[in-house]
């Protein structure tokens, strides 16, 4: 459980540094891969905080199951993310000609996708935590 929490307090970081970087940096123009990070991460945490809910009631082998299958797609999610991100950094660093561009856009994709990345050490919290009460 005190793993499931910190990384939990992890994915909450993540998300404020992300928001704090993109004011910092004065961005103006939200790319796609921006939004589309974004929309993944976003919806990593609506999963997450499902999953967390079935927690509550893992003695039932419903609830337990639930939570489990929840956490295989935050897991496919976060490989999403890594699909979204190895294109966004090969497209940013082909034709972004602006290196102080370059350097934003980078810093920002890398804290998006570090977000799904810690939600899938959440899920994998959780799965160990469904299969220790099993």
């Amino acid at each position: 459980i005190h793993s499931l929490i910190n990384d939990m307090d992890d994915v909450a970081d993540l998300i404020q540094d992300s928001a704090e970087t993109m004011a910092l940096y004065d961005v103006q123009h939200m790319t796609e891969e921006i939004k589309h990070l974004t929309s993944l991460s976003l919806r990593c945490c609506e999963r997450v905080r499902e999953a967390v809910r079935q927690l509550s009631q893992i003695a039932e082998p419903k609830h337990a199951e639930a939570a489990l299958k929840i956490c295989e797609e935050i897991d496919k999610l976060e490989s999403d993310a890594d699909r979204v991100m190895r294109s966004a950094m090969s497209r940013l660093f082909r034709e972004e000609a602006d290196v102080r561009e370059l350097i934003k856009l980078k810093a920002i994709y890398e804290l998006l996708e570090s977000i799904t990345d810690r939600c899938e050490d959440v899920a994998n919290d959780i799965e160990g935590i469904v299969l220790e009460n099993s």
